[in-house]
């Protein structure tokens, strides 16, 4: 299931946080590069002090406890009126009910 999921993220090329079970430590806004076999290869930037590091690293599946990816993010500084709702959604967007 979990190689399955990660593939999804892989193709899509959605950022995930994967947590490493073995390290006991969180890989945070990396990428899915590619899934063969057991080994999972994720691409990731770190920032150190005044430098910033782009990593590769291949991970077993196995090794892997969690994977989380965002679903939405607002900005806090907004009034709650800058928020997009329903009926700010175009016409032919909307859902409408079946009853």
């Amino acid at each position: 299931m979990l190689h399955r999921k990660l593939d999804q993220f892989c193709s899509e090329k959605r950022p995930v946080w994967v947590f490493l079970r073995d390290q006991q430590c969180w890989i945070e806004q990396a990428t899915v590069v590619e899934i063969v076999g057991d080994l999972v290869t994720l691409r990731y930037d770190m920032a150190d002090d005044d430098e910033r590091h782009s990593w590769e690293e291949s991970v077993r599946l196995d090794s892997i406890g969690s994977v989380r990816t965002r679903l939405a993010s607002f900005s806090r500084s907004g009034s709650a009126e800058d928020l997009e709702t329903a009926d700010d959604c175009p016409e032919s967007e909307r859902l409408h009910s079946q009853g």
